[in-house]
């Protein structure tokens, strides 16, 4: 089941908004094994049919609502030049990711029938800081992907230690060195 298609502002987008926070605020509060449908309805003033009927189950919302909350809310640090822009961006990414909150929602996008839509978020931030400079040669958002970003969810989700911002800098420098 896909994220229903909402008009900006309209009561759907208040629903799934009521919605959002709602699972945002249960998961600051307790454990995410102990959150329920009722519980988000409750807290978000609909019924549990509303979610079931919008997300299917429990797992496609937590995944849309980790989703929502990739999407970047300001555009990435720009220090003027391309592997300062690059690091900046991978050591958030990093950060992040490497929170308790960041692996629940990586667990969470993995889970869902959608985990390419993360990759498509991480690639338009990608994209945006290429974009910046078009007279550098341009190693391309999948290099990108696949020498940084991978190896951090990797090692986030499979591995005992999260990647070492020095070797994320090596990575970062393989990457740019077509």
């Amino acid at each position: 089941m896909t994220a229903p298609t909402l008009r900006p502002g309209g009561r759907s987008a208040r629903v799934q908004e009521s919605i959002h926070t709602a699972v945002r605020e249960l998961l600051e509060e307790q454990d995410r094994a102990s959150v329920t449908v009722p519980q988000i309805a409750a807290r978000a003033g609909v019924t549990p049919s509303t979610i079931y009927r919008r997300w299917g189950d429990l797992a496609a919302l937590l995944a849309d609502v980790a989703m929502a909350r990739l999407q970047p809310e300001t555009e990435s640090t720009n220090t003027g030049s391309l592997p300062g822009d690059l690091r900046a961006w991978a050591e958030q990414y990093l950060d992040e990711m490497n929170s308790e909150p960041g692996r629940g929602m990586l667990r969470d996008v993995q889970a869902s029938l959608k985990p390419a839509y993360c990759a498509t978020i991480i690639g338009g931030q990608l994209q945006a800081i290429l974009n910046r400079y078009p007279d550098q040669p341009n190693p391309g958002v999948d290099r990108l992907i696949n020498l940084i970003a991978a190896p951090i969810v990797f090692r986030i989700l499979f591995a005992e230690a999260p990647l070492e911002v020095e070797e994320l800098h090596r990575l970062i420098d393989i990457a740019l060195n077509q």
